[in-house]
């Protein structure tokens, strides 16, 4: 009778545990302070005054954090004092790319959420096709201010191509739209598949399948937190592999 009574208590506990999917590992915080920057990095972070945090990056931290059992909490963070924050443990995460880290040893990173490619966009009509920078000969390229192309800034130097430089991300398209027939601009891929879903712009952009970068954009996050970046990285191949991953980038592109 008392054996009866302990398998059926044990089955009942057993019965009423919450999934081992949303159950918080030991491994991991109880919540993240992520950064998302004051202005966002749409559509990997949007952050849009009245409305929720939302985009690539913040939808599958979102999703890895409800399988392990952490919340998300937004950080609105300015760039130059993200890496110190990180390091005193007053914040645990950032979208960034190895690549865009002046000091990547002193952290950590997962593997990437997403790829960030360097792509060429022309207007439909006039379809620009890539290949190798010398197909850039006779060009205007479009490019956002501060940012560097090593891949073609040969060109550059060699007056076989011209660079215009333009502040935000959105002007890169309106210059096209307004230009000349031998403009291109060069923007991330899903950046700029963001902005012309945004704009009704749909039919009337190409961008060519070869790029001139190939980046991941992972989490940077706290050098003590090997655990956690393990952790994540084994939901994250799990997203990939269960198509979950490619449902939440089609909500951006």
């Amino acid at each position: 009778m008392r054996l009866a009574q302990t398998l059926l208590a044990a089955s009942l506990a057993f019965a009423l545990a919450p999934p081992l999917a949303h159950a918080r590992s030991p491994e991991v915080p109880e919540i993240l302070h992520l950064n998302v920057s004051p202005q966002g990095y749409p559509p990997y972070t949007i952050v849009q005054k009245g409305e929720p945090i939302r985009g690539i990056v913040w939808d599958v931290v979102s999703v890895i954090g409800e399988r392990l059992g952490f919340s998300v909490e937004a950080h609105q963070i300015p760039r130059k004092r993200v890496d110190s924050m990180i390091m005193a443990g007053t914040l645990d995460a950032t979208p960034r790319a190895r690549e865009w880290s002046d000091d990547p040893d002193n952290f950590l990173f997962t593997k990437p959420i997403v790829a960030v490619r360097e792509v060429f966009f022309s207007l439909a009509d006039n379809p620009f096709h890539y290949e190798t920078p010398a197909d850039l000969k006779g060009y205007t390229v479009v490019g956002h201010l501060g940012y560097r192309y090593p891949h073609i800034e040969a060109m550059f130097a060699s007056g076989e191509a011209t660079r215009i430089n333009v502040s935000r991300d959105i002007d890169l398209f309106t210059f096209l739209l307004n230009g000349n027939f031998n403009d291109v601009a060069v923007a991330d891929r899903t950046v700029g598949q963001w902005i012309i879903r945004e704009n009704g712009w749909q039919g009337q952009f190409n961008y060519s399948h070869a790029s001139i970068s190939d980046i991941g954009l992972r989490l940077m996050v706290r050098p003590d937190y090997a655990e956690f970046v393990a952790a994540f990285d084994r939901e994250l191949e799990a997203l990939i592999n269960n198509g979950k991953m490619e449902q939440i980038l089609d909500r951006y592109r």
